[in-house]
């Protein structure tokens, strides 16, 4: 699936809007009229190659000029969009040799008057590549509206492909993993861009996943892919949750937002195609039914596959902004999983049947429940939200529940274990008794503490302070504090 859509990337700039600009006064003299400038650097070295990236506007007055076709030919091999030349100090006019040798080679060249510094004419492409992305960022803001309102409708999958080709002005398609169209809308694409497009999706979907007898050993499967036929551009994404199906494109452009707004469509398509993910679609349908009707979780868990083992994952941003529900569903989505919600800053997910390792995700924080039974899940919940609030205060990227095996702690039978745990405890209330555990969890950090239960450290001291009068002890002793941290498991919520 493609990346997280946070945003655009940078537009290129237009050579002509650059020399539109006529309080700088540049005129082009050579090469071709158009050209995308991505940046601009300025050198005086006889041969730039080496610290050029490609799509710069390089600026020169020509100090160590001397061969104009090598240095024009070595400039067109390192990528350079443009050549900007300065007249003054070093000379009165263009060298003809220069303008030559770019008209040969087919690099625009700008003739910079004296008046004009080199800083100004670099102020000016950052202005007008701020603009640019301004523009991109409200066209994508505008698509991400369009896109959310189609999915709100009665047929929600055919309505955001309606959308999708309005806002990039192609074909699309949700193709399934034998290649038949699902839906498609934009029009109907030549011959050669259907056979590519159904190329492109195998590529990204296969009919066979990894590892099964039919595919021994192919990798992973890349989450898009990319082609062209003529000056038609062609894309394919997977769709996430690992059902087969890939979205298709086909547009005549190519602009910098295009991923992004096709990465919000992928969002939306892979919940909306939720219920292709398994046969178990119905079941868990009437049992989220019967769980609104009043049903107790025992009551539905042969529904749900009773005995199947669930995870919860809660999850917030690494940099702190709050989640929205096409976040949720975009992460949900990467975890394999339509079933998500984002409650203020903290997503939480819920990962049905038989799951390997949750994996970090980059921007996230995650905090990983053990594996529980339908009837189990909101002890499953309440792990997930202390293994989060663990990797938060320890700033690790995920931190998975691992509950206790084996040890000192099995030689007690667990319902004498339990019996002590409610006695000792007893004096603490559950908010008390929660932030006694996550201190001696975390070996009596008052900051870790503090940031795990998302308070201040000032209100950790006061509760641990209050534990320890309520309870009679001495928190400081390595003795009292390994008995209640054994108490603290015993513990039955």
């Amino acid at each position: 699936m493609p990346d997280s859509p946070a945003g655009p990337p940078t537009p290129p700039i237009p050579l002509s809007e650059l020399l539109a600009r006529q309080e700088l006064g540049l005129r082009r003299i050579a090469g071709p009229d158009h050209a995308d400038l991505l940046w601009v650097h300025t050198s005086e070295m006889a041969d730039p190659y080496p610290y050029l990236l490609g799509g710069e506007l390089l600026l020169t007055a020509g100090v160590q000029l001397a061969d104009a076709d090598t240095y024009v030919a070595r400039l067109v091999q390192a990528g350079a969009s443009a050549l900007g030349f300065g007249v003054a100090p070093v000379y009165d006019t263009v060298p003809a040799a220069l303008v030559e040798a770019c008209e040969r080679h087919g690099l625009p060249l700008v003739e910079v008057p004296p008046e004009t510094r080199f800083t100004a004419i670099a102020r000016a492409v950052w202005r007008l590549m701020a603009e640019a992305r301004h523009r991109e960022l409200h066209r994508v803001t505008r698509a991400q509206q369009a896109l959310a309102t189609a999915a709100a409708r009665p047929a929600p999958v055919p309505a955001v492909l309606r959308q999708l080709a309005v806002q990039l002005d192609g074909r699309v398609a949700l193709l399934a993993a034998d290649g038949g169209v699902l839906h498609a809308a934009g029009g109907r694409p030549a011959p050669d861009v259907r056979t590519a497009l159904a190329r492109l999706a195998r590529v990204v979907a296969p009919a066979d996943p990894p590892g099964t007898p039919a595919a021994p050993s192919r990798g992973p499967s890349p989450a898009s892919a990319t082609d062209t036929r003529g000056g038609t551009h062609l894309f394919a994404y997977a769709l996430g949750g690992g059902q087969g199906l890939a979205l298709t494109l086909a547009t005549s452009r190519r602009d910098s937002g295009d991923h992004t707004v096709a990465g919000i469509a992928v969002v939306l398509l892979s919940l909306l195609t939720a219920p292709h993910q398994g046969a178990d679609a119905a079941g868990r349908s009437a049992a989220l039914v019967r769980l609104l009707l009043g049903a107790a979780p025992s009551d539905v868990a042969p529904l749900l596959g009773d005995g199947d083992p669930w995870t919860v994952v809660h999850a917030r941003r690494a940099d702190g902004t709050p989640a929205d529900p096409l976040t949720a569903g975009a992460l949900g989505a990467a975890l394999g999983s339509a079933l998500s919600e984002a409650d203020r800053d903290t997503v939480r997910i819920l990962l049905p049947g038989r799951h390997g390792a949750v994996a970090p995700q980059p921007g996230w924080t995650l905090g990983v429940s053990g594996p529980a039974p339908v009837t189990a899940l909101r002890d499953a919940d309440a792990q997930a939200s202390r293994a989060l609030g663990h990797a938060e205060a320890t700033r690790t990227p995920l931190t998975t529940h691992r509950p206790g095996a084996g040890g000192l702690a099995e030689l007690i039978p667990a319902d004498r274990a339990e019996a002590h745990a409610r006695t000792l405890l007893a004096p603490l209330t559950g908010t008390l008794a929660e932030t006694l555990r996550c201190w001696l969890s975390l070996h009596g950090s008052w900051d870790r503490t503090a940031v795990a239960l998302s308070v201040h450290r000032n209100t950790v001291r006061q509760r641990i302070g209050r534990c320890a009068a309520l309870l009679g002890t001495d928190l400081d002793d390595m003795d009292v504090r390994t008995e209640l941290w054994f108490a603290l498991r015993a513990r039955t919520p």
